[in-house]
């Protein structure tokens, strides 16, 4: 692509917001663009290029064996760029302040960990300040900066870039020793006759547990011994660990028990797979400094998935 013109750019910039979002319309919703001009920028792009980069179908977008290769070089171009646009803001001062941050409990437990010591590393000016609260929340009468919250629980009116790993996938699990006293289900609705440890939303009802396969979604309502708070879940999985029933979590979360053996997966090939969280906030024309650190840091981290 030797001497680029600017739609190849605005293209390669189209297509990276695709692929690392996961979809047009997480694209969109990141860069601030609409999903038919991110179309148009790729279908250019691809057409300059004679290669197609995306798979598109109705209901999912996938990078091709070819736009994989490219996209790791595209990435490093891009991520070249934007530090070297950042060689300004070290030219006006390094930033300094406070950023609040609105995170679900599963965000503070399995996004912040992975990105806050670097970014605190690389910032000793700007000072962290985590509110964990689960519900929808106006970040600006709650005094926050920004939040993160996935897909179905943003604010309208409001920035959305990806951070985290862009697919997650909820994971269901119980002690080797309690599957093989109750035995192991081969159908989401299995569940109903087994002890299932459950999760409540501050107020709310009990979380559904979703699952899908080949089209097919099943959710169930659990039932069982253990009903914690979502901010208390670490309950239900030492519960899980220690013989008393089933669990339904993030992968993330229930990651450790299951590599140590302590956790057997359950129902494997139900496991409903989602788009990661969104870093969401107002869209004003002045950033404070801190933010907008955060928010060009975060683009440039490389999360492992």
């Amino acid at each position: 692509m030797s001497n680029p013109s600017g739609t190849d750019f605005a293209g390669v910039q189209a297509f990276v917001a695709v692929a690392r979002a996961g979809g047009f319309r997480e694209a969109a919703r990141a860069t601030g663009l609409s999903a038919s001009s991110l179309s148009d920028s790729v279908k250019r792009l691809e057409a300059r290029m004679g290669v197609r980069l995306l798979n598109r179908t109705t209901r999912t977008v996938a990078v091709t064996e070819v736009g994989a290769i490219l996209l790791e070089r595209f990435e490093s171009v891009l991520d070249d760029f934007a530090v070297t646009m950042g060689l300004a803001d070290e030219h006006r001062g390094t930033p300094a302040g406070t950023l609040t941050l609105n995170v679900p409990v599963n965000a503070a437990r399995l996004i912040l960990p992975r990105i806050l010591p670097a970014f605190l590393a690389a910032y000793p000016d700007i000072r962290v300040e985590v509110v964990v609260d689960n519900g929808f929340v106006d970040i600006l009468a709650a005094g926050c900066d920004a939040g993160i919250r996935y897909d179905d629980r943003l604010e309208k009116d409001m920035v959305a870039v990806p951070i985290g790993p862009r697919r997650q996938r909820f994971a269901t699990a119980a002690a080797p020793a309690y599957l093989d006293r109750h035995g192991r289900p081969e159908h989401p609705r299995d569940l109903l006759a087994h002890a299932c440890l459950a999760g409540r939303t501050s107020g709310g009802p009990l979380a559904a547990w979703e699952f899908e396969r080949e089209g097919e979604v099943v959710r169930i309502e659990p039932a069982g011994p253990l009903t914690v708070p979502v901010a208390a879940i670490d309950l239900a999985v030492s519960a899980a660990v220690a013989g008393s029933g089933i669990v339904h979590l993030f992968e993330d979360w229930l990651r450790p028990a299951l590599d140590r053996g302590e956790l057997e997966p359950v129902l494997q090939p139900w496991w409903q797979s989602f788009t990661g969280p969104f870093l969401y906030y107002p869209g004003r024309d002045h950033t404070p400094a801190p933010l907008r650190a955060f928010i060009d840091f975060q683009r440039r981290f490389r999360w492992a998935a």
